[in-house]
């Protein structure tokens, strides 16, 4: 099923500006769909409520012409609505990347934005699973469905992620002729920029098998993953059948999809992998982006000791 269409509450000379935004996150900046709709989100959220704060429909002059004070309005409106820091900050960073778009093109200026600092998110540390946690979700992955094909689907992508790392959103926009056939695949992440992954053999079955299985057809161009209807796979699928499958397993709530992509990562590097070879693996593009994961380990290192060590249960 196709997304809703996103409503910008904006003038025409506003809606033209955002079309433009728009083509230009797509085509300069080769933004993904996901992350396209989810600035359109958030712009179409703050025009909402200029709306109401303007008395109607904003448009480039009345984007100029925003005070400090508006800003900080949009956030306060937003944090009562139970947003959190980090939704607010990235709300904010989207903000300003369309003023400075607007700003490029000479369609606008308004320096009052940044006077506004949104709160700091928190610095998350990766929540992995325990390996044989892993294991046990790849294994139960399929048995909360009563569809053979449906079951197949779940276990080749949570293999997917776990097995070689991938984001939700990367393994969800591979096409059906992405199968891997070889020890590897390329796979494009954030920014369309392209990485080479090692495929395991279990990861290779397990596609397979669901390929088998799946009753509709799956063209060479359309997507690997679908829904039982034949739709690209939504992610909110795949998230809520993790969470229909953490109380079966006794899996606390930090088991999400992207839980086995950081645990792909901290169980390497508690294998001996080292730092640079991860990053290349999980297509991060700063090393101090993976060295979340040795706070990770170093984590589970101390838990190991304060349990094992003689004088640390004695102490």
């Amino acid at each position: 099923m196709p997304p809703a269409p996103i409503h910008f509450a904006a003038r025409p000379d506003l809606m033209q500006a955002i079309e433009g935004w728009r083509g230009w996150l797509a085509g300069e900046k080769r933004a993904s769909r996901h992350t396209l709709d989810g600035y359109a989100r958030d712009l179409s959220a703050f025009l909402a409520f200029l709306c109401g704060h303007l008395g109607g429909e904003a448009d480039l002059a009345a984007l100029a012409q925003l005070r400090p004070a508006d800003f900080r309005s949009f956030l306060a409106a937003r944090q009562n609505d139970g947003l959190s820091r980090s939704s607010l900050a990235r709300l904010m960073s989207t903000l300003r990347g369309f003023y400075r778009f607007l700003d490029r093109h000479d369609l606008g200026h308004n320096p009052a934005i940044g006077a506004v600092k949104a709160p700091r998110p928190p610095k998350s540390v990766p929540k992995p699973l325990a390996a044989d946690a892993a294991l046990e979700t790849l294994a139960g992955a399929g048995d909360l469905h009563d569809e053979p094909w449906l079951a197949a689907r779940d276990t080749a992508l949570f293999t997917l992620l776990y097995g070689c790392g991938l984001r939700l959103g990367e393994a969800l926009g591979m096409a059906r002729r992405d199968v891997p056939d070889g020890d590897t695949m390329v796979i494009t992440g954030k920014g369309r920029k392209q990485r080479m992954v090692p495929v395991l053999g279990v990861v290779r079955d397990a596609i397979a098998d669901y390929v088998a299985q799946c009753p509709h057809v799956l063209a060479p161009e359309a997507p690997l993953f679908v829904g039982a209807r034949g739709g690209p796979l939504n992610p909110g699928v795949v998230q809520r059948q993790m969470r229909r499958l953490r109380p079966v397993l006794g899996l606390p709530d930090t088991a999400t999809p992207h839980a086995l992509r950081h645990s792909f990562a901290t169980h390497l590097l508690a294998g001996g992998g080292d730092l640079r070879t991860i990053q290349e693996l999980l297509g991060h593009a700063s090393l101090s982006t993976t060295q979340r994961y040795t706070k990770v380990d170093a984590e589970r290192l101390t838990a190991v000791y304060r349990d094992s060590h003689p004088r640390a249960r004695s102490s």
